[in-house]
């Protein structure tokens, strides 16, 4: 029997919710705080305003000490998002959920268990769009590779879906409304997207998608991959830190999942313009660093070590900026305080 989303067991897991926001407290947060069962922190930076608290949210404002890492990451960069990582981490989280400020949860907002048996895609697909499974509107993810947009092969067939037992590492739900699609689909074709209800599918070791920091949840045994590329443009680093987790999860027996839309977004004011020219790298440098990651994975490592191999690379390249390296030595140096209780 396919698995299906249901509502995740306090018991099994401690389960917390991070989000960045430099507003106000929105519709968003406050729909977050009212859903059981988890522990919503809230990120701040330089812009978000001095007196912000919401009922049911731990706020971690900007000056607050952080360890290494909230020493040596810029100021107003989402990447300062793994500081609330680390603080769910020291407080006993199991799971981690990614969202912001601007994706408002529905009734069902919940992600499937990690491990059961689900409908699994044949393996080595290469990217595919998975918006193509969810709806006949023709729409794509950020970072999926543009000469895969209009590819015959470009989405998945159905009934080449077998229910199998997997163990998945990241579960990626979709969102209504202003789902996460690039600049050139805004530009381009535009108009909101309502999401087909269907069961969640898993992705088979070579088929990839890029998955973003919008509606995500992540199991404890890769809580490393959740790491945010400092030294890449705004639109690039959730896309990279998707890219770069695939290899990494296969090596070490896990998989990707997606399941329907769970949230509603209401998108924060954008310039279309500046973001296509944030992401230029998502349409330039995908490939790239997918080889470069899966050229340095060992079967025989640890999902840290092969992070850092990957990094490695990926600086090596010039994908990444020389503030990379040390950058992720500080986020491995306190995510290992975070899980051993020494962290702050």
């Amino acid at each position: 029997m396919v698995t299906t989303p249901g509502k995740a067991s306090v018991t099994d897991r401690a389960q917390a919710l991070v989000i960045t926001t430099i507003n106000p407290p929105t519709r968003a947060v406050r729909g977050f705080a009212a859903v059981g069962g988890w522990k919503i922190y809230a990120v701040g930076d330089r812009k978000t305003p001095a007196d912000w608290e919401s009922p049911g949210v731990t706020y971690i404002p900007v000056d607050e000490p952080g360890g290494r890492l909230a020493l040596e990451l810029p100021y107003n960069h989402y990447a300062r998002k793994m500081l609330g990582y680390l603080r769910a981490i020291s407080d006993g989280a199991l799971t981690i959920a990614d969202s912001d400020d601007d994706n408002i949860p529905n009734t069902e907002w919940s992600f499937p268990d990690f491990d059961g048996t689900f409908r699994l895609t044949p393996p080595d697909r290469g990217y595919v769009n998975v918006y193509k499974s969810f709806t006949s509107q023709h729409i794509w993810p950020r970072g999926l590779p543009l000469d895969r947009v209009l590819a015959a092969d470009g989405a998945l067939i159905e009934s080449e879906m077998d229910p199998r037992p997997a163990r998945v590492g990241f579960w990626q739900g979709l969102a209504d409304g202003d789902p996460d699609v690039d600049a050139i689909y805004r530009l381009t074709q535009g108009g909101p997207c309502t999401f087909d209800d269907r069961d969640p599918f898993v992705l088979d070791q070579g088929t990839l998608s890029p998955f973003n920091s919008q509606n995500t949840a992540v199991r404890a045994e890769l809580f490393a991959l959740l790491y945010l590329p400092a030294t890449v443009t705004f639109r690039f680093t959730d896309i990279l830190r998707s890219y770069v987790a695939q290899p990494i999860m296969w090596a070490a027996g896990f998989r990707l999942g997606f399941l329907g839309a769970t949230v509603f977004q209401e998108r924060n004011e954008h310039d279309f313009t500046k973001d296509f020219e944030s992401e230029v790298p998502c349409y330039l440098q995908v490939r790239e660093a997918v080889d470069a990651v899966a050229g340095t994975c060992r079967l025989d490592r640890s999902v840290e070590d092969n992070l850092a191999a990957a990094y490695e690379e990926l600086h090596r390249r010039g994908i990444v900026q020389d503030q990379e390296l040390p950058l992720l030595d500080a986020w491995l140096g306190d995510l290992r305080d975070a899980r051993s209780g020494s962290f702050l």
